[in-house]
C-alpha cells in the first residue's frame, strides 16, 4: 500500500450520521429523505461514525437504496457501485416516489382518506408495483405522506 492509498482510504467524520454513528430525524430532514427513511443505525459509515473517503466518490450521502437493514452482501455491492444493484435501487427509489405521489394526488385532489387510498391502491396498482406492501403497511405509510404534506403546506 502506498501513502496515496492511504490518504485515499483514511476517514473522515461521516457526512450522513454527522459522527453519531446514527441517523436520526434532523439527518433525514437534512438529506431529504422524510418518507424514505426512519431513524437507525447509519450504513454510510456501518455505525461508526467514520466513513472512508473513497466512499464520498462511489456513494451518494443520501442514496436512498443504502440502509441498514439490507444484507451485507447487498451494501458491498452498493459500496463497489455493481452496476445492477444501484439500477435496483433506483427501481425502489422510483416506487417510492410514485407511491407517495399516489398518495398525496388522492388524498389533496379526490378527498380519499388513507385506508381508501390504500384499498384503491392494492386493487389497481399492486400487481404492476416492483415492490410488495401489506396493506396494514401502506395505509401507515399513506398517513405518514398525509402527514408531512399538511405539516409543509401550513
Amino acid at each position: 500500500m502506498s501513502i496515496f492509498d492511504f490518504f485515499k482510504r483514511s476517514a473522515i467524520v461521516c457526512p450522513r450520521c454527522l459522527g453519531k454513528g446514527f441517523v436520526d430525524l434532523e439527518d433525514i430532514i437534512r438529506l431529504k429523505r422524510q418518507l424514505k427513511w426512519v431513524p437507525a443505525p447509519c450504513a454510510y459509515c456501518n455505525a461508526t461514525g467514520k466513513a472512508e473517503k473513497e466512499m464520498l466518490s462511489k456513494v451518494a450521502v443520501d442514496c436512498m437504496y443504502l440502509t441498514i437493514d439490507l444484507p451485507e452482501s447487498v451494501i458491498d455491492k452498493i459500496k463497489e457501485v455493481d452496476k445492477e444493484t444501484i439500477e435496483k435501487g433506483k427501481q425502489r427509489e422510483r416506487f417510492v416516489d410514485h407511491l407517495i405521489q399516489y398518495a398525496q394526488d388522492r388524498y389533496f385532489n379526490q378527498k380519499m382518506d388513507a385506508e381508501s387510498i390504500a384499498n384503491l391502491y392494492l386493487s389497481t396498482e399492486e400487481e404492476n408495483a416492483a415492490f410488495s406492501v401489506t396493506k396494514e403497511e401502506l395505509i401507515k405509510y399513506v398517513q405518514g405522506v398525509i402527514e408531512l404534506k399538511r405539516s409543509e403546506l401550513n
